[in-house]
């Protein structure tokens, strides 16, 4: 699993909606230590007692409290087993500690995971070639985001380079970068009050027709749980 950013009871529940029983988990897999990307995380590798992978210097940033579960540390840019995936893991513009993507790999199958992120570098580009999944952030909209309730330090910082995607820089990689490999496209990390799931998809959908690609593209809408992807 990567990242645990909801409570373990609603984890679970998650997990069951779609047939996976949450003891068949062998680890968890942290992108960075913000709450969203944590909050269940210590309750659900305690119940499990699963280990969670996370990098060196993110480690010391979560806040462990009373249980501190068994850690395995990588450094941001390596590659390493976990189960039956190899994963690759690549550093992302965000204003985290130590944040990181990941490229997980296994049976032929490329899934490749980028989300909180201020802008698209080369390096990240080319990590997400080639892969036959990929989620990727599109979180606001620039004018709804402009106009909308956060204060201007926030709307700053969504928009600075260590911030988050707009649905324009998303679908700016969907216009230059993305190949016909990838069959299955994830838009994700919506904002809730600065974004709205038919934009993203109209503003992709667009895209995609004027590269003429066709990947089954799907908007992953705040607080709707997405369909199981089975390859």
């Amino acid at each position: 699993m990567i990242d645990a950013g909801l409570s373990r009871k609603e984890t679970f529940e998650r997990l069951a909606a779609i047939g996976v029983d949450p003891e068949s988990l062998n680890a968890i897999v942290i992108t960075h230590e913000h709450t969203d990307h944590i909050s269940g995380l210590g309750a659900i590798a305690r119940k499990l007692g699963i280990p969670v992978y996370v990098s060196r210097l993110t480690a010391p940033a979560i806040p462990w409290g009373e249980f501190t579960p068994h850690l395995e540390l990588f450094q941001a840019g390596s590659r390493f087993p976990v189960g039956d995936f190899e994963v690759d893991t690549f550093t992302i513009p965000h204003d985290a500690v130590d944040p990181v993507g990941f490229s997980l790999h296994a049976e032929g199958i490329k899934i490749s995971i980028a989300t909180d992120l201020g802008y698209l570098p080369d390096s990240i580009r080319v990590h997400l070639q080639g892969s036959d999944v990929l989620l990727l952030e599109s979180n606001h909209d620039v004018e709804m985001l402009k106009v909308g309730p956060y204060p201007w330090a926030v709307k700053q910082r969504v928009m600075g380079r260590m911030g988050h995607l707009s649905n324009d820089t998303a679908c700016g990689f969907l216009q230059e970068t993305l190949d016909s490999r990838t069959s299955t496209l994830i838009l994700g990390h919506l904002s809730e009050h600065n974004n709205h799931p038919e934009i993203v998809r109209l503003m992709a959908a667009q895209t995609l027709e004027e590269r003429c690609l066709a990947p089954r593209l799907v908007i992953a809408e705040p607080g709707r749980p997405t369909e199981a992807f089975v390859y």
